[in-house]
């Protein structure tokens, strides 16, 4: 497995993102070279609560500045990977040597295996969600909480959206890839110049965007994907997971939208939780209203 990895000076002076990353080794599945995976691991590490937040794409975890702040003054220790292929991780090429399953080990190796993380209060939202929560289906002993906002755990079996097939096409046929044009024209609110920048940041070229491409056609949109199976077991284990789960949509989203009626009807934990809607935000919440959405989650912790 080839990988590219970006230069450091490529992340200095990123608005309101000074956090201090931190790398672990994981497994190349092919017998190469260990993959160096960028993560923040912030907040005291005896805290009582820990948060993990997984971004989705073509974002990384830059996505997550404005949430950070208000995790971090409730005291909780505060994890959020770059996923391989995004952020600081190093990026594997060719675009085939991406896998949702091999995505799913890679996070599995660093959060259980490296960081031994246990007692998970866990939020994910596009590709963050559809990672996380084949976690919570394949080890729910490891997790206290969930909360999902704009995302889902899609098994083929299901129709996607329109939107989703229209973002899709444009992923395999735009001859660049405009990463912080896309995640701005998901938001409500259009984003500086600065963020604007910072989000295409982890991207020097074309070359370094082959998961970003490839992740559109890894959602399982067919009953034949490689992923059904899997994901298929992992709601047979959420349709027993009684254990508080939350859902955070936003209200102008056309991916996602209605994504979290599936949860409210067949998971057990979300029985009694005080879902909300965030309002005046798109696909990329987090960048919309992450300080609101960070309260979301630390009213959620103390209620439960």
């Amino acid at each position: 497995m080839e990988r590219l990895r970006t230069p450091d000076e490529r992340f200095i002076n990123l608005p309101d993102f000074d956090f201090p990353v931190q790398y672990e080794t994981v497994s190349d599945p092919t017998g190469g070279d260990d993959l160096r995976v960028a993560y923040f691991d912030l907040g005291p590490r005896e805290a009582k609560e820990t948060v993990l937040l997984l971004h989705g794409e073509p974002s990384w975890s830059f996505l997550y500045r404005k949430m950070f702040p208000g995790l971090l003054a409730a005291g909780y220790r505060v994890v959020a990977p770059d996923l391989p292929g995004f952020g600081r991780s190093d990026k594997p090429t060719p675009r085939e040597e991406y896998t949702y399953a091999r995505h799913v080990e890679w996070m599995r190796e660093l959060l259980f295996d490296k960081l031994n993380l246990s007692d998970i209060t866990f939020f994910g939202q596009d590709w963050g969600s559809l990672i996380g929560l084949r976690l919570v289906g394949e080890h729910p002993e490891r997790f206290r909480r969930v909360a999902i906002g704009n995302g889902g755990l899609p098994t083929g079996d299901e129709r996607a959206s329109d939107a989703f097939f229209a973002w899709q096409k444009f992923s395999q046929e735009a001859p660049e890839l405009p990463i912080g044009g896309i995640v701005g024209f998901s938001c409500v609110t259009k984003p500086t110049d600065e963020v604007f920048r910072a989000y295409d940041a982890p991207f020097l070229d074309e070359s370094y965007k082959e998961g970003a491409r490839i992740f559109p056609l890894l959602v399982p949109s067919a009953p034949d994907d490689p992923a059904h199976d899997a994901n298929v077991a992992a709601w047979k284990v959420l349709r027993t997971f009684e254990k508080p789960f939350l859902c955070c949509y936003s209200d102008s989203d056309p991916i996602t939208k209605g994504g979290d009626r599936k949860f409210l009807a067949e998971v057990p934990g979300t029985k009694g939780q005080l879902h909300v809607t965030i309002e005046a935000a798109g696909h990329f919440l987090q960048e919309d209203k992450g300080e609101e959405l960070s309260q979301v989650l630390v009213g959620f912790i103390a209620a439960t």
